[in-house]
Protein backbone atom coordinates (compact mmCIF):
# COMPACT_ATOMS: atom_id res chain seq x y z
CA UNK A 1 0.00 0.00 0.00
CA UNK A 2 1.53 3.08 -0.67
CA UNK A 3 1.26 6.56 1.19
CA UNK A 4 -1.06 7.70 -1.53
CA UNK A 5 -3.37 5.08 -0.79
CA UNK A 6 -3.26 5.78 2.68
CA UNK A 7 -3.46 9.04 2.36
CA UNK A 8 -7.08 8.75 0.13
CA UNK A 9 -8.36 6.19 2.47
CA UNK A 10 -7.53 8.20 5.72
CA UNK A 11 -9.00 11.57 3.74
CA UNK A 12 -12.36 9.17 2.75
CA UNK A 13 -12.97 7.74 6.03
CA UNK A 14 -12.70 11.36 8.04
CA UNK A 15 -15.14 12.74 5.18
CA UNK A 16 -17.32 10.33 6.17
CA UNK A 17 -16.88 11.20 9.82
CA UNK A 18 -17.87 14.63 9.09
CA UNK A 19 -20.92 13.36 7.12
CA UNK A 20 -21.95 11.38 9.71
CA UNK A 21 -21.75 14.64 12.47
CA UNK A 22 -23.22 16.83 10.45
CA UNK A 23 -26.30 14.37 9.29
CA UNK A 24 -26.83 14.54 13.08
CA UNK A 25 -26.97 18.18 12.92
CA UNK A 26 -29.27 18.14 9.88
CA UNK A 27 -31.77 15.67 12.06
CA UNK A 28 -31.43 17.05 15.18
CA UNK A 29 -30.92 20.90 14.76
CA UNK A 30 -33.10 22.54 16.86
CA UNK A 31 -33.60 25.61 13.96
CA UNK A 32 -34.16 25.52 10.71
CA UNK A 33 -30.57 27.70 10.00
CA UNK A 34 -28.71 25.24 11.59
CA UNK A 35 -30.66 22.25 9.48
CA UNK A 36 -29.73 24.70 6.40
CA UNK A 37 -25.92 25.15 7.14
CA UNK A 38 -25.68 21.17 8.12
CA UNK A 39 -27.10 20.78 4.48
CA UNK A 40 -25.04 22.71 2.90
CA UNK A 41 -21.74 21.74 4.41
CA UNK A 42 -23.30 17.63 3.58
CA UNK A 43 -22.85 19.33 -0.10
CA UNK A 44 -19.18 20.34 0.34
CA UNK A 45 -17.82 17.51 2.14
CA UNK A 46 -19.55 15.02 -0.85
CA UNK A 47 -18.09 17.13 -3.10
CA UNK A 48 -14.84 17.04 -1.59
CA UNK A 49 -15.27 13.13 -1.20
CA UNK A 50 -15.89 13.28 -5.44
CA UNK A 51 -12.32 15.49 -5.85
CA UNK A 52 -10.53 12.70 -3.60
CA UNK A 53 -12.35 9.79 -5.49
CA UNK A 54 -11.27 11.00 -8.88
CA UNK A 55 -7.83 11.54 -7.36
CA UNK A 56 -7.86 7.69 -6.46
CA UNK A 57 -9.20 6.60 -9.65
CA UNK A 58 -7.65 9.38 -11.90
CA UNK A 59 -10.71 10.07 -13.84
CA UNK A 60 -12.26 13.53 -15.14
CA UNK A 61 -15.81 12.20 -14.87
CA UNK A 62 -15.65 12.57 -10.86
CA UNK A 63 -14.48 16.09 -11.20
CA UNK A 64 -17.14 17.08 -13.66
CA UNK A 65 -19.68 15.69 -10.87
CA UNK A 66 -18.30 17.32 -8.31
CA UNK A 67 -18.62 20.78 -9.91
CA UNK A 68 -22.13 20.25 -10.37
CA UNK A 69 -22.57 19.22 -6.49
CA UNK A 70 -21.17 22.14 -6.05
CA UNK A 71 -23.81 24.39 -8.16
CA UNK A 72 -26.40 22.16 -7.20
CA UNK A 73 -25.81 23.10 -3.12
CA UNK A 74 -25.16 26.80 -4.06
CA UNK A 75 -28.15 27.11 -5.56
CA UNK A 76 -30.09 25.14 -2.78
CA UNK A 77 -28.36 27.06 0.17
CA UNK A 78 -29.39 30.00 -1.63
CA UNK A 79 -32.98 28.86 -2.36
CA UNK A 80 -33.40 28.17 1.12
CA UNK A 81 -32.32 30.51 2.95
CA UNK A 82 -34.28 32.83 0.79
CA UNK A 83 -37.16 30.86 1.57
CA UNK A 84 -36.18 31.11 5.49
CA UNK A 85 -35.65 34.20 4.98
CA UNK A 86 -38.83 35.98 3.28
CA UNK A 87 -41.22 32.90 3.34
CA UNK A 88 -41.18 32.54 -0.52
CA UNK A 89 -38.61 31.36 -3.64
CA UNK A 90 -39.56 32.57 -6.01
CA UNK A 91 -41.52 36.22 -6.36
Amino acid sequence: MSILDFAVTATLLMYGAASGIALTRLFRGPRAQDRVVALDFIFAVAMLMMLVLAIRYDSSMYFEAALLMALFGFVSSAAMAKFLLRGEVIE
